[in-house]
């Protein structure tokens, strides 16, 4: 009985919140790397809502766009194997909508896949920057997202040595993609990170 509660689909059609969380603890161990996802999700539901369109269906692009990284890394950036490529398959079998599929490779600039829709153009835009504000939060005694605003983490941009592994250029662009003024997207997506902070260890 209780398989049957999970897999159930929402009268949109979507797989379930419940079934794609489970599927992130099931090839995910990394408590880091969950609570990325769920940061990643609460932005995507937050710029679905800004959109008009429908934040069950981005919020399953943001919380699943990771969930096969730590089993696949792909440290050659392959295009074909390893993450997002192998997820994607995963998540096709699955039964996941193709805008959802082409989205989590589109995050990926080295699938070559061009990121044609907003959910798309979304996701590679709040991917890194979740990243970066996790980031800023955790060196604040209070390690809160309340803390945190636009104008601190644009300082810490500056600092290369901050948070090394988050691309820069890849927030920009991303905004610039997205079509939103850099601070107001950093603003934007930490408002939503706060909403959820908890969750992501940053209350």
């Amino acid at each position: 009985m209780e398989s049957s509660s999970v897999t159930a689909r929402p009268p949109s059609g979507l797989p379930s919140r419940a079934d794609a969380l489970a599927l992130v603890h099931e090839y995910t161990q990394s408590d880091s790397l969950r609570k990325h996802m769920l940061a990643v999700e609460a932005a995507m539901r937050a710029y679905a809502i800004r959109f008009g369109e429908d934040p069950e269906r981005w919020g399953l692009a943001g919380l699943l766009h990771d969930f096969d990284y730590e089993r696949y890394p792909n440290a050659s950036h392959s295009a074909t194997a390893e993450h997002p490529a192998e997820g994607v398959r995963i998540l096709h079998e699955r039964g996941y909508p193709a805008d959802v599929l082409q989205a989590i490779l589109g995050h990926a600039t080295y699938t070559g896949v061009p990121r044609e829709t907003q959910m798309a153009k979304a996701l590679f835009a709040v991917d890194e920057l979740t990243g970066l504000i996790t980031a800023t939060a955790l060196v604040r005694p209070s390690k809160a997202v309340r803390e945190v605003d636009a104008r601190s983490v644009r300082k810490k941009m500056k600092d290369k040595a901050f948070a090394r592994g988050v691309s820069r250029d890849d927030v920009i662009s991303g905004a610039a993609e997205l079509g939103v003024d850099l601070d107001a997207h950093i603003q934007f997506v930490i408002d939503a990170m706060r909403e959820v902070a908890p969750a992501l260890g940053l209350g």
